[in-house]
């Protein structure tokens, strides 16, 4: 069978199970099992595609049709422009957190600074940041061996061993020398609106790393409160939030001598990064 043919059944069959992008995830899947770019399938529709391959394609597409994320069947999602390695125990990481990334970069004049990534999941976070700024030094820490397995990875993939560091340990129990920037995507869903996640979210996803308590801001009040004493007098605490978190957040980092530097709005206009830093 050819990668037209193959692609029109694979998002006709999805379609019928309510995968809303049907095409576009049956051309990511193929062009993954394929290992070539998506952009090459599309030029090239009358390749021929293997027996065996067509069976992993048509088990994949099985998985989808079931709400299983298209990152953890293809095992990667791609965020700065980099393809990281994710499975079932880490976080699929989404835009918003891309916003996050590229506001804390405005606010680093010096890049020979140490980060603190606080539930650093894939890492992509720490990883993209050391990716721009090319003489700082990071540890991210999270309370899972298997998301340090996977965090570690990335590191190697990106040749950042050597300026990279993952640690297993809560920011409770978190004890080192102050940081000049410690960022953090904690988890931020309220309890009860974790019923309300689509499938994809709540059926595959680490619920751990999305649940945020009776009030979504059980992690966010514990990174800025353990901040006061991980880092540097002037040094950045950027986090990602919740929506409507924003006027909760800002008061608490004001109750902890912080002082707001920026926030950033999603495309809906809700604040989803605050950018701060210690008075």
């Amino acid at each position: 069978m050819v990668v037209e043919s193959l692609i029109k059944n694979a998002s006709i069959f999805l379609k019928e199970h309510n995968i809303r992008s049907s095409g576009l995830d049956a051309e990511i899947i193929l062009a993954s099992i394929m290992k070539v770019p998506r952009e090459n399938l599309l030029l090239n529709e009358n390749l021929i595609v293997p027996r065996g391959l067509i069976e992993k394609f048509n088990f994949a597409i099985k998985r989808r049709s079931q709400k299983e994320p298209v990152a953890y069947i293809i095992k990667k999602k791609e965020f700065w422009s980099v393809d990281f390695l994710v499975n079932e125990s880490t976080l699929i990481p989404r835009p918003e957190t891309e916003l996050l990334v590229s506001e804390i970069i405005k606010f680093i004049n010096d890049d020979k600074i140490n980060i603190l990534d606080v539930g650093t999941g894939s890492g992509c976070i720490l990883l993209s940041l050391l990716k721009e700024l090319k003489h700082a030094k990071g540890i991210g820490i999270d309370i899972s061996n298997k998301v340090l397995n996977v965090a570690q990875k990335n590191s190697k993939q990106l040749d950042l061993l050597g300026r990279s560091c993952f640690i297993k340990s809560s920011i409770e129990k978190y004890i080192a020398e102050p940081f000049d920037l410690i960022v953090s995507n904690p988890p931020y869903i309220i309890y009860d609106d974790l019923i309300k996640l689509s499938e994809d979210i709540k059926n595959y996803e680490p619920l751990v790393a999305l649940n945020g308590g009776i009030d979504g801001l059980d992690l966010i009040k514990k990174v800025i409160y353990k901040s006061n004493r991980l880092i540097k007098k002037n040094g950045i605490l950027a986090i990602e939030i919740g929506n409507n978190q924003y006027r909760r957040v800002s008061k608490l980092l004001e109750q902890n001598n912080y002082f707001e530097i920026s926030k950033v709005c999603d495309f809906r206009g809700n604040v989803r990064c605050i950018i701060s830093t210690k008075k």
